[in-house]
């Protein structure tokens, strides 16, 4: 349950963070505080100061339990220091409390010259948060050849994707892209588009079209005005979130929301920027947004349309402008900026819109490990990944001699993805990474692993493996992807 003060304050944990975040975090909370946001700070601690203390998640346990408690966190910008750390403290937070949804919306602002002035951007990039890529799952399977896991779940999928349609229902939009690169990775990206497909027909009052991540990225920067909503996977989103805030003037005007089911994480999506820490000039817009949705989330709609409406006043007058709108010499100081939108607190923005918000109704799905139940289920083979000096060639018949009275026959071999055993007469720039397919040699049954691991033995004989993959069907399809020339 989250927590409240004595005089009904509702208890938000902050984190101050590194860099320019305790500058930009005292000048949100000094704004909450004059538009009577009813809340109670308890502040913590995470990033670069922790990480020093030798606690290697960036993360104390005091913090985690405020969390705990709170539900609720506004945080600043956090730094892992060369030479301290291994994962960043932002990612922990995330990963921690499974913000499985990172909600990063961008609009057009007054007194805000770019080059899309006028065209009336006004967007929210919906991002899956806690796998793919992110999972940090990597190996060096060679010595020159690494491998990253892309771990894309089906539950994962569901519930990136109802929340971005529950997002655009809550805030008044009417379209939702679905941005991926399903037609490259069709199993990982695919299960996206395919999730996506499937629930979209139960919000018929919502515009749901795919489109090819290359694609968005290029129709962001030709016709960024024609979106609305855009769900995708979490590097995806982590690249075109960094973009779309580009088309309205910068990070420092980019909020972001790590939503979860139990835990909500507020923080910019800009960094520490150390250069400028402690200078007095930075923009805190990007925060003081970021803790406008973090009232959202809270229920206290009010007060967030005060405080937004305040920092489209400022912004419009333009009388207090930040460094990174007229230039570092010439521009108002932090404290000065955030003096002027509590000045401005209980005037409306007459030139720009500010939404109608309603509560967001965040998705709920099975919790259970093994979301995706299938009827039936056959191995029918296995990559087994080797390291070896030998052309293509050479390894082959090494391995089919090696297999040769097995249930097992090899099919193929491919590096890098392209097949090079039995030749193609393709031109290929080898290195010693070999994946090498085995399949059963009659087709019918299934492979047991007493076979498998017969004939892992034999290949380990002549061979260096690192790595061993069953193929699989799950109800009849295939688990796993063709190498390209692969039959």
């Amino acid at each position: 349950m989250s927590t409240f003060t004595a005089s009904n304050k509702r208890t938000v944990t902050v984190i101050p963070g590194d860099g320019i975040g305790p500058e930009c975090v005292r000048a949100a909370q000094r704004i909450l505080e004059a538009a009577g946001a009813p809340i109670a700070w308890e502040e913590c601690e995470a990033g670069a100061s922790v990480f020093r203390k030798g606690i290697a998640s960036g993360v104390p346990h005091e913090t985690i339990e405020s969390i705990r408690r709170t539900r609720v966190v506004l945080k600043g910008p956090l730094e892992t220091p060369v030479g301290f750390g291994e994962k960043s403290a932002n990612v922990t937070l995330r990963k921690l409390f499974e913000t499985y949804g990172n909600i990063r919306p961008v609009r057009e602002l007054p007194g805000v010259p770019t080059p899309y002035s006028g065209r009336g951007i006004d967007l929210v990039v919906v991002r899956e948060n806690v796998e793919d890529l992110y999972a940090g799952i990597e190996h060096m399977q060679t010595p020159g050849v690494a491998q990253c896991l892309k771990l894309i779940s089906a539950k994962g999928c569901e519930k990136i994707v109802r929340l971005a349609f529950e997002l655009a229902r809550a805030e008044g939009r009417k379209r939702v892209h679905c941005a991926t690169k399903s037609n490259i990775m069709k199993l990982t990206e695919g299960m996206l588009k395919r999730t996506f497909e499937r629930i979209s027909p139960e919000y018929p009052d919502i515009e749901a079209q795919h489109i090819i991540i290359d694609n968005c990225a290029h129709q962001l920067v030709k016709r960024p005005e024609q979106f609305d909503v855009i769900v995708t996977t979490n590097m995806n989103g982590d690249i075109i979130s960094d973009l779309t805030s580009a088309l309205i003037g910068g990070l420092g005007f980019a909020p972001s929301a790590n939503i979860g089911n139990d835990v909500a994480i507020f923080e910019a999506v800009h960094g520490s920027a150390p250069k400028y820490a402690g200078k007095n000039v930075i923009n805190p817009t990007a925060v003081i947004l970021s803790a406008v949705l973090m009232l959202r989330h809270l229920g206290e709609f009010e007060v967030a349309a005060k405080i937004e409406h305040a920092l489209l006043v400022t912004l419009e007058e333009g009388k207090v402008r930040t460094g990174d709108v007229v230039g570092y010499d010439k521009g108002a100081s932090t404290t000065a900026f955030t003096d002027a939108v509590i000045a401005n607190l209980g005037r409306r923005s007459e030139r720009c819109r500010v939404r109608d918000y309603k509560p967001l109704r965040l998705p709920q799905v099975d919790a259970r490990p093994d979301f995706v139940r299938p009827q039936k289920r056959r191995v029918i083979g296995a990559d087994i990944f080797v390291e070896s000096p030998l052309s293509a060639e050479a390894l082959g018949q090494s391995l089919e001699r090696l297999a040769a009275d097995s249930p097992l026959k090899l099919k193929m071999i491919s590096n890098r993805g392209t097949k090079v055993f039995p030749p193609t007469g393709a031109i290929t720039d080898c290195v010693d990474h070999w994946r090498c397919r085995f399949v059963l040699r009659d087709g019918a049954g299934e492979v047991t692993d007493a076979a498998l691991f017969a004939l892992l033995q034999r290949v380990a004989a002549e061979h260096r493996w690192m790595h061993v993959e069953k193929l699989q069907e799950f109800d009849g399809s295939l688990g796993f992807t063709m190498a390209q020339g692969e039959d």
